[in-house]
């Protein structure tokens, strides 16, 4: 971990540093879900066209595919507050000029797309230095929770936000989703600037290898492991079948429930219950003798069964039923393997490995929204989640079936 001065360790400042990164959090991802619930209904109004949505998804999504793992080594060679600030100034300014172009008119879905490739872009090249901002705030043997407490404020943030903006676009246009959006970047690059661990982000106890070469087969090294790639198979399977559940939602409430963006924001809260819900769970120390990669395979059969509910259903009042149960359990898959690889790595990998769970992640919900976008054009919002369920619920029992073979538990670090 970062080198810190004895006023300054985890124990002593855990309250109000943590307390800080929360709510500046909070506000910025209550800001992000505003404008996401916006954007799909501005590039449906804009091409008329769920191909597009699918489109628009990939590019914010597929730089996870891309520039995670470099994101992983500037963690893990540079200062990661500033790592963090710079590219969050850069997506900041993006953002604002997103808004401009609403403002005036100028708009187009082409720049929707470019844009949304580069605020991509800056995510996964600073995401893997932001992550390692909780483990830096706690001991070891707290990540677990602070994980938890953390996807708890990213899922309230995704029931607050969603209802916010139905209320802002009804009465103010989508326009100040994005301006509200641009407003949440403020509190917290002043957090960030304050509760970053002091001077660099780098690790002291463990020497970095200096070579970016020698990086790149150490992650090599790393997929080879299997407490590393099972978990991440799992992550990556769930995140393409079931992840354009939330990106095709408003397609869905259009085309099927024939409704518009303002039941979209609660169907979205809906979702986000679920996800807190799923945080909760999360929180529960699991036995010793069960991994938390094991409990993210079990769910992730759960989930593809759950989106094939919400192909078949026609009922409005059921659809929210189905999206808390769905929220909760893909959150439950992402912080189980998300907290089972933070647990086992090496201070001095945590970059890397974070970056990896981010590049399986993000890589699945890029493809998985393009292809998903290329069968709803060609096909229909239903058949397309059908399909995506059935090949789901297959690959993740066939995937189950395998770990479960695996009787062993991991022990020891990655």
């Amino acid at each position: 971990m970062a080198t810190e001065d004895p006023k300054s360790s985890p124990n002593y400042f855990l309250t109000w540093r943590y307390l800080v990164f929360w709510l500046s959090s909070l506000l910025s991802n209550i800001g992000s879900w505003m404008q996401d619930v916006a954007q799909p209904w501005l590039v449906l109004s804009l091409s008329g066209s769920a191909f597009w949505v699918g489109a628009t998804s990939f590019a914010t999504n597929i730089p996870g595919l891309l520039f995670t793992l470099p994101g992983g080594l500037l963690a893990d060679r540079f200062d990661r507050k500033k790592v963090t600030l710079f590219f969050q100034a850069i997506q900041f300014v993006f953002v604002l000029l997103l808004v401009i172009l609403l403002i005036t008119g100028w708009l187009k879905v082409w720049m929707i797309i470019v844009i949304s490739f580069i605020v991509g872009l800056t995510d996964s090249l600073c995401n893997p230095a932001l992550q390692t901002i909780v483990p830096s705030l706690v001991k070891r043997e707290d990540i677990p929770r602070a994980v938890s407490l953390s996807s708890a404020q990213f899922n309230l943030s995704r029931i607050l936000g969603p209802v916010i903006a139905g209320v802002v676009i009804a009465r103010f246009g989508i326009v100040a989703c994005y301006g509200a959006n641009a407003i949440s970047y403020l509190p917290f690059f002043i957090a960030i600037w304050f509760i970053y661990p002091n001077k660099r982000g780098k690790i002291s106890s463990v020497p970095t290898i200096s070579k970016p070469l020698d990086q790149f087969r150490e992650i090599r090294k790393l997929l080879r492991a299997r407490a590393v790639y099972l978990p991440l198979t799992t992550v990556f399977v769930a995140n393409l079948f079931c992840g354009p559940l939330i990106t095709f939602c408003s397609v869905l409430i259009r085309d099927v429930f024939h409704s518009g963006e303002h039941n979209f924001g609660w169907v979205m809260a809906a979702f986000g219950t679920g996800a807190l819900m799923g945080a909760a769970v999360s929180f529960i120390n699991m036995p010793a003798s069960f991994s938390r990669h094991k409990l993210a395979a079990m769910v992730a059969v759960l989930q593809g069964a759950l989106l094939a509910g919400v192909a078949l259903n026609r009922s409005f009042p059921l659809l929210f039923v189905l999206l808390t149960l769905a929220g909760a359990v893909q959150i439950i898959v992402n912080i189980s393997v998300n907290t089972f690889l933070q647990e086992h790595a090496a201070d001095n990998m945590r970059g890397r490995v974070v970056s990896l769970y981010q590049m399986a992640m993000y890589s699945g919900i890029s493809i998985g929204a393009l292809l998903t976008g290329f069968i709803v054009a060609k096909t229909n919002i239903t058949e397309a989640f059908l399909m995506n369920a059935v090949l789901a619920v297959i690959l993740q029992a066939w995937f189950l079936s395998r770990l479960l073979r695996k009787t062993e538990g991991f022990r020891g670090k990655i």
